[in-house]
């Protein structure tokens, strides 16, 4: 009987204990969902009390979108909220298509400016020219209208009408143009072309639905046409896309079956691994891909993934540092949240994500990572590799910084404005490859920009200022007055000796601008790669097939600074 009585009550004990355990699994459970419910109750009170409580009308759209953004920031810099408003501008993110005139436009004081046509569309084909000041847009004035909102009346419905009232430079009156808007595709690849006799270029700006069509299509072209031996794939400033059109991009190169690219995330179902899906196109050519502190996600894995299979080489700056997989979610009303959902891993199983959100470069591209925080992995060939954000490139190259004068001839715009008046002037000019910014060319442009009163402070003058305002403020600048006045006078510069010291970069993007007026974008990007330095660097390589087989077998380290 005491048996029975004691194996009872270690029964009874063990499940006490086993329902402790339970109740402990479930009490964290309930834990969690009840903070979510407690806190959703009073977000929604606090709406409630404000609305009927706050001094002011509140406007709920702007308060709400303002909770959730800031809700939001406190993930990765990529889950966000779009409003149905936005879906036309998240849309052509990912396709490079909406329904417009085919044009960019830049704010200029209280109107818009046409600052770039695309080629063969509806601006294009109703005589529009960058330069052209928008007026009115269907009648309606849009002065003092945000840039953004612009933009949105110029959009609509393909095969629908829209009426500008344009002012064109060097006019006094106005002019009307009517034009139907279409259904407008940039072209994931504005140009492509061969540097030489055996090296191709092919420059992809963006992952979108066509971009494997197009960067194959180039390579046929070069090869049947031109025959590339070589060839260069231009990743810069490419933000990246679609996630199938990195992977079809990379099997151009590499075999059937190869893994490009793995994806982990706390659902199962983002859980992924993909593979490249047919034969390659050409397994064999030497391939150098450039990249920079812009080319990011799409753009990393297709570059992360041929270095780690030792495919082809790297060449430029660290990449952006972006390895997050989103997927989008209905939230209502038309509006979706993009959201972080996995990690993208490549090849030698390192993820290219930045480690820290926080320390990034001013364009938000991965800086600096410690080396205690780097993982190293290996690639296809046995080189180290490391983790930490981003890819490093093998052969570090940089584009020389631009002179003050230079950067502010271009950011105030008066580059464009004499390229206006030059097109203005001139029908026509030689293709690219033989068009040159002669010394009467270059001469007519300083003069007009002294004619405008060009001027301009260098950043040291601007130092110099701010530590002359603090030295009157703490009594210290009678004392120093003289050596002030004479640090000055050293750092004062001299915009004439200025302008000619530094020519021939004026002259690149002088040059650049011109010929867009009459090239196009393809055009612009022709004409830029002649003073491409990091280009220059990458086609050396390749030229010499001892280095290039060197540095992907990892027998010889090459560093370009």
């Amino acid at each position: 009987m005491k048996r029975i009585r004691k194996f009872k009550v270690n029964t009874i004990i063990a499940f006490v204990m086993a329902a402790a355990v339970m109740v402990g699994l479930y009490a964290f459970t309930e834990t969690h969902n009840f903070k979510l419910a407690k806190n959703i109750e009073i977000f929604t009170n606090i709406i409630r009390e404000l609305n009927l409580y706050y001094v002011d009308e509140i406007k709920p759209d702007k308060l709400i979108k303002s909770g959730i953004d800031a809700m939001l920031k406190t993930l990765d810099p990529y889950t966000v909220h779009i409003p149905e408003d936005k879906m036309a501008d998240f849309k052509f993110m990912t396709t490079g298509q909406y329904g417009g005139i085919g044009s960019l436009i830049r704010k200029s004081g209280d109107y818009a400016i046409v600052s770039e046509i695309y080629k063969g569309f509806p601006a294009d084909l109703a005589g529009l020219k960058a330069g052209d000041k928008i007026l009115e847009i269907d009648g309606q004035t849009i002065k003092g209208l945000p840039l953004a909102k612009v933009s949105e009346r110029l959009k609509g419905l393909p095969n629908t009408k829209v009426v500008l009232t344009i002012q064109r430079p060097g006019r006094k009156d106005t002019l009307q143009k009517t034009l139907t808007r279409k259904k407008v595709q940039i072209p994931a690849v504005p140009y492509y072309g061969m540097l030489d006799d055996n090296t191709g270029y092919i420059r992809l700006s963006q992952f979108t639905s066509s971009a494997y069509n197009e960067v194959k299509s180039a390579m046929s072209d070069l090869k049947k046409n031109h025959h590339m031996k070589s060839m260069i794939l231009d990743l810069r400033s490419n933000p990246g896309g679609l996630l199938i059109q990195a992977i079809q991009i990379v099997n151009l190169f590499v075999d059937k079956g190869q893994t490009v690219v793995s994806t982990k995330g706390k659902i199962k179902d983002f859980d992924a691994v993909y593979k490249a899906p047919s034969p390659p196109f050409d397994p064999d050519i030497p391939l150098a891909v450039l990249v920079n502190s812009g080319s990011a996600s799409a753009s990393e894995i297709v570059a992360g993934a041929l270095q780690d299979l030792d495919r082809g080489i790297i060449v430029g700056q660290r990449t952006f540092g972006k390895g997050l997989v989103q997927t989008t979610r209905p939230v209502g009303y038309g509006g979706q949240l993009k959201v972080t959902a996995a990690k993208y891993y490549i090849p030698s199983g390192r993820c290219i994500q930045a480690l820290d959100y926080s320390h990034r470069n001013p364009d938000g591209s991965v800086g600096h990572v410690p080396d205690s925080l780097k993982t190293a992995f290996k690639t296809h060939n046995g080189r180290t590799v490391y983790d930490g954000g981003g890819i490093d490139p093998d052969v570090h190259a940089s584009p020389g910084s631009l002179s003050p004068i230079a950067v502010n001839l271009y950011v105030r715009f008066y580059i464009f404005d004499y390229a206006t008046e030059f097109a203005r002037k001139y029908d026509s000019i030689p293709p690219p490859d033989r068009f040159e910014i002669t010394d009467d060319i270059l001469n007519a442009f300083h003069d007009y920009i002294k004619k405008r009163n060009f001027n301009y402070d260098t950043e040291s003058e601007a130092k110099l200022d701010e530590l002359i305002e603090t030295a009157r403020k703490e009594r210290y600048y009678n004392r120093a007055e003289a050596e002030f006045e004479a640090l000055r006078k050293s750092l004062s510069h001299n915009i004439d000796k200025d302008f000619y010291e530094h020519k021939d970069e004026i002259s690149d993007l002088l040059k650049q601008e011109i010929v867009g007026r009459y090239y196009y974008q393809a055009g612009r990007i022709e004409s830029s790669l002649e003073a491409d330095s990091v280009l220059f660097k990458a086609v050396k390589i390749l030229d010499n097939p001892e280095k290039y087989a060197g540095i992907l077998s990892g027998d010889e380290a090459l560093t370009i600074k």
